[in-house]
């Protein structure tokens, strides 16, 4: 079963962003980076697309752009808390499957937005996401990419900034190159879930694991939920998280111009 006709994106878009303060107005190509990522969206084939927002001026300039916007409160975690307020706001079927794509991800391929709900669709589990093998020992190892281990069936055992798995005989020898024969993946923070548990996860106490890693997924599985892991069919160019983001974006976005 395809979720291509049946499934909600959601995209949280806090306005008081550290590191690139009022981020989803921030303008890529003269227009607000939420325009991009709800475009990106209606690519996917979703059949409804929502603005979670905190600001009104957010939720202007996505009515601007013909997206429908819900106020959440400001004090909200997490992205998926803040959906969950969404949901129940908006008053979603427990059973609608819901995909939290990030607010900051212009270019999202929509092939990774439908392969998402389908992983969630085509699996018993509550949530589901993405990944993409490493092959750079740097990007391993690098505390801000985060990595994803995963069992014999494709769901998550863990997620850590750390590089898991840790190869221990391959990384005596070298730790300038990823061993063969390991899977190494990065972590695409994208998600699919059911609006019903997607509030019940809202409701669930933070985790130590969680606040360690200040990784929110780790919640789910530290109160033993189930996480489809799946690799991306299309890579995920890097979101926009600083103005050195936000300029590489500008130059993506006309280097994707040129090639139209």
């Amino acid at each position: 079963m395809s979720a291509a006709a049946g499934f909600i994106v959601a995209i949280p878009a806090r306005f008081g962003s550290t590191r690139l303060p009022g981020k989803p107005l921030r303008l890529l190509g003269g227009e607000p980076l939420i325009a991009h990522v709800a475009r990106r969206a209606r690519a996917a084939g979703a059949r409804q697309v929502i603005v979670a927002t905190d600001d009104v001026r957010v939720a202007e300039a996505a009515a601007a752009g013909g997206i429908q916007a819900c106020m959440t409160r400001a004090d909200h975690a997490s992205g998926s808390d803040r959906l969950a307020e969404c949901a129940a706001k908006l008053g979603w079927a427990d059973d609608t499957v819901v995909v939290n794509l990030q607010g900051d991800e212009p270019f999202a391929p929509a092939a990774g937005v439908r392969a998402v709900a389908d992983a969630l669709i085509g699996e018993d589990a509550e949530m589901a996401t993405l990944a993409a093998p490493i092959d750079s020992a740097e990007l391993w190892f690098d505390p801000n990419c985060v990595k994803v281990v995963r069992d014999l069936r494709g769901r998550a055992l863990y997620f850590s900034r750390a590089p898991v798995p840790w190869a221990r005989d391959a990384l005596v020898q070298d730790r300038t190159v990823v061993p063969r024969g390991v899977e190494v993946l990065r972590h695409i923070g994208i998600y699919a879930y059911r609006a019903g548990f997607l509030k019940a996860f809202a409701a669930l106490a933070a985790t130590p694991l969680e606040r360690a890693e200040a990784l929110e997924q780790l919640r789910a599985l530290e109160h033993g939920h189930a996480i489809v892991v799946r690799n991306t069919p299309e890579a995920f160019p890097p979101g926009v998280d600083t103005e050195a983001d936000l300029a590489r974006a500008e130059r993506t976005l006309a280097a994707m111009g040129q090639h139209a």
